[in-house]
């Protein structure tokens, strides 16, 4: 991560409209969100944040590092970051504020921080946005980014913890104790959490070779299967890539390939759409490939979405 002198940011990305009160309800006591406008966040390490609590996030960050999460429902890469984020966050014990902001909730958040992918984290210091990476990336990269912001927070005073302890969970209720999930299905997690996409893959097809109804395994079959191809292609490779489909819409390989980077960077339609165009230019073995993956990545976004319903007609028109 880099840091410009004195985090001389303002200019790149305007926080000023957002930094001021709303007239936007308030988050209901006990939702997890934050305060009114100007109003405290609330207890915790980790709080969800809307537009009419976002000046309360900056003037946290006057004392304490916040660290904001971009996210949405139907981003499954969002999926993957944000529990490493959010026990990050515990793990470090009040030492920085890990901020959720739902972009789809949210769009003038998303739009203040030109956002053009997510999950996407940034940082607040003293009020100023400092850029930390994009897309999903594995836990130990996410503590080393999270590690130096801290020494530039301390370069800048900004040394502050959050209130954390036994007062916070006296003042609000436990939440119940999830399941614990199947025993495949928690190897394939673990195995998410160090990188190891195939594992997770290998753990999700045996879950399925048990249960074939079991959608949870199916879907996360798909995500560890695309994050596997993505984590395989190396950049340069992967703009290589992106050239070649922009010059040849019809070459397959660098189709497949650059549909899978924009579905893992947030860009759905984009990857549905290039997709349902190979159908059609494309017959045979060829097509069958670009249907397999297209419905593949349908599992990723999930079938309830809307994008994935008007991608299906799409496909439907470009197959008959």
């Amino acid at each position: 991560m880099t840091q410009p002198p004195g985090l001389n940011l303002r200019g790149a990305v305007d926080l000023t409209a957002l930094a001021r009160p709303q007239s936007v309800p308030a988050a209901a006591p006990g939702d997890g969100g934050a305060g009114p406008a100007g109003g405290p966040l609330g207890s915790g390490v980790v709080v969800d944040v809307d537009e009419a609590g976002f000046e309360a996030v900056v003037q946290q960050s006057l004392t304490v590092p916040v660290v904001i999460d971009l996210w949405a429902e139907w981003c499954g890469p969002c999926k993957q970051l944000s529990p490493v984020l959010e026990r990050l966050a515990e793990e470090y014990g009040g030492r920085w504020l890990l901020a959720k902001v739902d972009v789809d909730a949210n769009p003038r958040i998303a739009q203040a921080f030109q956002a053009q992918s997510i999950p996407m984290v940034v940082a607040l210091l003293k009020g100023q946005p400092v850029p930390l990476f994009t897309g999903a990336v594995p836990e130990q990269q996410a503590r080393q980014v999270i590690d130096e912001l801290l020494k530039v927070a301390a370069q800048n005073g900004v040394t502050g913890t959050v209130a954390v302890g036994d007062a916070d969970a006296e003042q609000e209720p436990q939440p119940a104790e999830e399941p614990p999930l199947p025993p495949l299905h928690a190897a394939a997690a673990e195995a998410f959490e160090r990188g190891d996409y195939e594992a997770a893959a290998a753990s999700f097809e045996q879950a399925l070779a048990e249960s074939p109804a079991d959608a949870e395994a199916k879907a996360g079959l798909a995500q560890a299967r695309l994050f596997a191809r993505v984590a395989s292609v190396p950049q340069a490779v992967a703009a290589g890539l992106a050239e070649t489909a922009a010059s040849d819409p019809g070459n397959v390989d660098a189709g497949l390939a650059v549909a899978d980077r924009d579905l893992f960077g947030g860009h759905v339609e984009d990857a549905f759409a290039r997709l349902v165009e190979l159908v059609r230019r494309t017959a045979g073995d060829e097509r069958a490939a670009v249907r397999t993956r297209l419905l593949e990545l349908f599992e990723v976004v999930g079938v309830d979405d809307p994008r994935v319903a008007r991608a299906r007609a799409a496909l439907a028109s470009a197959l008959f």
